[in-house]
């Protein structure tokens, strides 16, 4: 048996479908077909029955991929362990972030980091969903809540302020203001909970999933949008709304997988250096 194709067949058993294994695994379509393959031709086992969209474990599939977690965390935790170990400042590091803060945030402070440490590759995910640092999908994870999955390190950066903003024009005075929110599908983020409870009677007059969508569409001059400091503050056509509410911070957690301290140490160290200067007023770290 080949390991890439058992470790293919459990990315498939994971995503439901080839397609989904070949996101996981960045590989195509035909290429996870022929490992599946090869893996229930080496076991002399069918393990899935490929339907239309999707694929179905069969009884015999069901079973190793549940062996097949423990593996395939064994496997992971000798790379970190090799990772770990090496102590020069040059290779690929993974940065995870939500993607207003990559965007806003993370994506201008490289070329200081390059600069720093040249030896350095590295890659930036914008994510809403939180990476998986046990599956290596990323090496350093910047989150906006403090994470309880067992065996990571989480160190809090800053609180990250929040304020209305509206286009430089914008002269409705507050009672009047219609608002630029989240969608039903983000109603749990904390600010649009908040935002929510003191409506009073106003109006969400557009609401998307995206930071970047709401501060581009209240720059426009439609209402008024519930931004991070971090957004708001950057984005020309924009200012802040005086406000007799003031609005919740947000902490913002940096998270790393306790294997990999010692690899990605130059990383955590800067961008604990750029990223505490967040804090909004008052609200130190």
């Amino acid at each position: 048996m080949d390991w890439e194709d058992y470790r293919t067949f459990l990315a498939v058993a994971r995503g439901g479908s080839f397609s989904a294994a070949a996101r996981i695994l960045s590989l195509d379509h035909t290429t996870i077909g022929r490992r599946i393959a090869a893996l229930e031709t080496a076991l002399d086992l069918r393990l899935v029955d490929r339907l239309p969209r999707a694929v179905r474990l069969t009884a015999e599939g069901e079973k190793l991929a549940a062996l097949g977690s423990n593996v395939e965390e064994a496997f992971f935790s000798v790379m970190r362990a090799a990772s770990g170990a090496v102590s020069d400042l040059s290779g690929p590091v993974c940065i995870s972030a939500p993607p207003s803060f990559v965007a806003s945030v993370l994506a201008p402070t490289m070329p200081e980091l390059s600069q720093r440490h040249p030896g350095l590759v590295v890659t930036l995910l914008g994510q809403t969903a939180a990476a998986d640092l046990g599956q290596r999908e990323a090496d350093v994870a910047l989150r906006l809540s403090r994470p309880e999955q067992a065996g990571l390190v989480a160190r809090k950066l800053a609180n990250l302020g929040f304020a209305f903003y509206a286009a430089g024009d914008y002269a409705h005075p507050e009672t009047k203001w219609d608002f630029i929110g989240y969608d039903s599908d983000s109603a749990a983020i904390p600010q649009q909970r908040w935002l929510e409870a003191r409506l009073a009677g106003r109006a969400i007059v557009l609401r998307t999933n995206d930071v970047a969508s709401q501060a581009s569409v209240a720059a426009s001059g439609l209402g008024v949008a519930l931004l991070p400091h971090f957004v708001g503050d950057r984005l020309s056509g924009l200012r802040r709304m005086a406000s007799g509410d003031i609005p919740p911070s947000r902490e913002l957690w940096m998270v790393v997988h306790a294997d990999l301290r010692r690899r990605i140490r130059a990383v955590m160290d800067f961008l604990v250096d750029v990223l505490g200067k967040l804090s909004a007023p008052g609200n130190a770290a």
